[in-house]
């Protein structure tokens, strides 16, 4: 692992890192905020994941989350999107390859070699992390924007064990009913679509569900938001009887202003959950 910057912030640090990844088979780099706290022992940990077109560095630099992680004492990771570098696949547009992983594991060429995101998240990153910073394992909460919406509730769904609590911004709701969905599983897991139900949270929170506490929050001015399809996981939720804040925000769309109106909520949220 390469320190490539760390800075004191609101009594902690916050880092940048670049290290080899197993699951990528490439150097990523990922955003750490360390609070106070963290140099007397292990801190609870919130991961943050971004969304399309976003590195590390985009919630790390506009959603404001330091202040409020290191007013509860809690930890933010945030990963990148995608792999990067030369010789791995791209594509053209914006929504598909480097920016656009998808929390998957691609299974197609040509992404299958490095678009490893779902195991990057949830195996490679967190054996580093975890054995490099006083990070405490045992107390974790997931949150993300749009596509790092996505991947939060997914992982969240699928890995109820190890986060106590779940949250997102605007997240793609329903990708296999979304245009913002079947082309990135159609191209990284292939047409057989009984496998990208996997990776869709409303019909994960109908198979599976969260024990934990979960809050959703999307702007009412999103102008992705046919895309995002809330009302399919608010849908979900109400069938499955699952407990959660579920919130239409008036006026608020898609962008970094809309997640730094909320992130002290969600920060708070995290929390008390992590502080239980």
């Amino acid at each position: 692992m390469e320190i490539q910057s760390e800075n004191a912030c609101f009594g902690g640090v916050q880092g940048v890192y670049t290290h080899a990844s197993k699951a990528t088979g490439t150097d990523m780099t990922f955003g750490l905020f360390q609070p106070a706290e963290a140099q007397d022992g292990p801190v609870p940990v919130l991961w943050y994941l971004s969304g399309l077109t976003c590195t590390h560095e985009n919630a790390m630099t506009k959603a404001g989350a330091q202040a409020w992680a290191a007013n509860e004492g809690v930890a933010l990771i945030f990963p990148d999107t995608s792999p990067r570098g030369e010789g791995v696949a791209d594509d053209d547009a914006y929504d598909l390859g480097q920016g656009a992983g998808f929390y998957v594991n691609a299974t197609e060429n040509p992404w299958a070699p490095h678009f490893n995101m779902w195991d990057y998240v949830t195996e490679d990153l967190p054996e580093l992390v975890f054995n490099e910073f006083a990070l405490d394992a045992d107390r974790q909460g997931i949150t993300g924007h749009s596509m790092g919406g996505h991947g939060a509730l997914t992982i969240a769904m699928t890995m109820p064990e190890r986060f106590r609590s779940v949250s997102a911004f605007s997240p793609i709701c329903n990708p296999t009913a979304s245009d913002w969905g079947r082309k990135q599983l159609g191209a990284y897991l292939g047409g057989d679509n009984t496998k990208w139900v996997a990776h869709d949270a409303s019909l994960l929170m109908k198979n599976n569900g969260f024990e934990g506490p979960m809050l959703i929050d999307t702007g009412t001015k999103d102008q992705f938001i046919d895309l995002l399809k809330p009302e399919a996981l608010a849908n979900a939720i109400a069938s499955r009887r699952q407990q959660a804040i579920f919130r239409m925000q008036p006026g608020y769309d898609h962008s970094y202003f809309f997640v730094s109106s909320f992130m002290e909520d969600h920060v708070s949220f995290h929390a008390e959950a992590l502080y239980a």
